[in-house]
């Protein structure tokens, strides 16, 4: 009995010691993980030996809609609020606004759907893929709905972005309604997994970028075209200039923000 319980009373001060080597480590903000196991000592923290999602050694991504996008039920948008809402669309994409009334007539009643979607960071180094979440803090995420389709979708007090199904409505008259780069036909299985658009993907061949003179700058929102696809992929924000992205070709180009199957893609808002 003696050595029983000598036994236990080693392995307990074995895992405590495990434990508080762990939590050092962490807030060092160094990471330690068990690769062959795909565990991690931390309990937010999640590493497994998955592809990466393209040739950089590390990357950072934040998707919204990745994981399945839970909704509170829908409010009625006063008038008010509604043409405000508008008026920043139209601010915001100059080249929508002469179609603007066939996606969002005035007297159209619009909808507000809260929709609740868990907060995650994920980081390829090497070949491991490490996933951090905040359980206790998701991303609250505004959808702006018409006759139970959305629209538009907006994080926060963020800039408003086009639910894909409206790029593609808008591609058919004038494809010019949103700024937009395009990605070489390899970068598309990466996207469609959820993975951010690294700048190698954009100028490689096959890849498109507006000119010099056409700059677009950073923070802007922008859809994504695939090279021999008719129809946008996703719709991302610039981590960097277009001129940028020519001239560094590594890092983060765009962040993904809405791909094709998505979350949001896939969501029923009746």
């Amino acid at each position: 009995m003696e050595c029983v319980g000598e036994l236990f009373r080693a392995m307990l001060l074995w895992k405590m010691k495990t434990m508080e080597m762990a939590r050092a480590s962490f807030a060092k903000g160094s990471r330690v993980y068990q690769i062959k196991t795909g565990r991690a000592c931390a309990p937010h923290i999640q590493a497994t030996t998955a592809a990466p999602p393209g040739p950089a050694a590390c990357r950072e991504s934040r998707n919204m809609f990745k994981k399945p996008v839970s909704s509170s039920g829908k409010t009625k948008i006063k008038s008010s609020v509604q043409r405000n809402i508008r008026q920043k669309i139209c601010e915001q994409y100059p080249l929508l606004a002469p179609v603007i009334e066939d996606i969002l007539p005035k007297k159209a009643q619009l909808d507000l759907i809260k929709a609740f979607v868990p907060d995650s960071v994920s980081e390829y180094c090497g070949e491991m893929r490490i996933v951090t979440r905040n359980r206790l803090t998701p991303d609250r995420i505004s959808l702006y709905a018409l006759d139970n389709q959305v629209l538009f979708f907006q994080s926060h007090d963020d800039a408003i972005m086009p639910h894909l199904k409206v790029v593609h409505k808008c591609a058919l008259p004038d494809p010019q309604c949103f700024p937009k780069v395009q990605v070489d036909r390899g970068a598309i299985r990466f996207i469609l997994g959820g993975a951010q658009l690294m700048c190698p993907g954009l100028t490689s061949p096959g890849a498109k970028l507006p000119p010099a003179d056409e700059n677009i700058p950073e923070g802007t929102v922008v859809v994504i075209n695939a090279e021999g696809k008719e129809h946008a992929c996703m719709v991302g924000i610039l981590k960097m200039s277009t001129e940028d992205i020519k001239k560094l070709n590594k890092g983060n180009g765009v962040e993904n923000c809405h791909y094709l199957g998505d979350g949001l893609w896939k969501l029923d808002s009746e």
